[in-house]
């Protein structure tokens, strides 16, 4: 089913477009965390870049059917630096989906009565939450010479939850099976 409402559609895309872009931003800021020497770093942004594709993937779903020419704005951190202030970027980037964007966001889809926004923008929330956090254990580890220390990183690709080192036998946000987990 389609979205309803006008003001949800809006934050559905531009909820897409920050998450596209956060998609592409820690691909580019993975490249340079290898180049730098940061491995482990590296795999962290191209696993949460992974999550913002999920995200962005069940946006543009959510809005199926929702076909036509429309503007598309989205906040984005925007630079390149070295790892240890790439990884800043990354969390003012989930901060800000976290603190303000994906709340306002998700009390209006609640308010419209637009489920699958919810449920979209809940699982996003969500993730989000963990991503600020692994990106300030990396920057502390950066800024200190060092690799962040995380044998296995696991995305669901239902819903971008994230988990370290070990692997839920279910998905705490959106119920998926292990098995639904990509590993990086």
């Amino acid at each position: 089913m389609a979205v309803k409402n006008a003001m949800t559609a809006d934050f559905l895309r531009s909820a897409y477009g920050g998450e596209c872009m956060a998609h592409m931003r820690y691909l580019t800021w993975g490249e340079v965390a290898e180049k730098e020497g940061f491995p482990n770093i590296a795999r962290l942004f191209k696993a949460i870049a992974y999550a913002e594709q999920v995200h962005a993937g069940n946006h543009f779903n959510v809005l199926n059917g929702n076909i036509g020419d429309h503007p598309v704005t989205a906040g984005g951190v925007f630079g390149l630096k070295n790892t240890a202030e790439n990884l800043q970027g990354g969390i003012m980037g989930e901060e800000f989906e976290v603190d303000q964007m994906y709340p306002a966001y998700l009390e209006v889809a609640k308010m419209q009565k637009e489920e699958e926004a919810v449920r979209s923008f809940t699982f996003a929330l969500e993730a989000e939450k963990i991503h600020a956090e692994l990106f300030k254990k990396a920057k502390e580890a950066a800024e200190q010479g060092k690799d962040f220390e995380v044998n296995k990183i696991y995305i669901c690709s239902v819903c971008g939850h994230t988990a370290t080192d070990e692997l839920p036998n279910q998905c705490p946000v959106c119920g998926a099976k292990k098995g639904i987990y990509k590993e990086f």
